[in-house]
């Protein structure tokens, strides 16, 4: 196997092990034991004070692995690790993108997305931020979620809106 088919699979491996990564963190360590930098993400936008929460550390706790993975590749003969670090960061930016940028309109890149993926994605992040307790959410994935939120909604009701 070429070297650059290689390094592409084991990119590709750590940004779908990302969303694993992301679900679990999600749904045991922000909806467990720390709720208390989570919770002010799921207030409601008139009870926030200024552009940053606490839920924005966790920015670190997936940045800081894929630096230490650049570091590990960049540095020793496991040049392998460099693409795990690029793989994270990846997915880090595809979780921007989608999460800050498109669901809650943190900046103001792009506004509506049309079509069955995105609305499907919006619709389990609405249901996840329905609560706005630690206990009994649903959805915490981003990019893999339950095929019910991909289900055609009967009339009457609104299309989704922006969380």
């Amino acid at each position: 196997m070429a070297d650059w088919v290689f390094y592409f699979l084991v990119t590709l491996g750590a940004y779908a092990g990302m969303e694993f990564m992301a679900w679990f963190t999600h749904k045991y360590v922000m909806h467990g034991f720390l709720w208390s930098w989570h919770e002010d993400h799921h207030k409601p936008r008139h009870e926030k004070h200024g552009f940053f929460e606490k839920n924005d550390r966790f920015f670190l706790v997936f940045a800081i692995p894929s630096m230490i993975f650049y570091l590990i590749g960049g540095l020793t003969t496991h040049t392998w690790a460099l693409f795990v670090g690029l793989g994270i960061s990846l997915y880090g930016l595809t979780y921007f993108l989608i999460h800050d940028v498109y669901i809650h309109q943190r900046f103001k890149w792009f506004r509506q997305l049309d079509g069955w993926y995105s609305r499907g994605i919006l619709r389990a992040h609405g249901a996840h931020h329905a609560k706005t307790t630690k206990d009994g959410c649903e959805s915490f994935g981003l990019l893999v979620v339950p095929l019910k939120y991909f289900e055609k909604r009967s009339s009457g009701k609104s299309e989704d809106s922006h969380i």
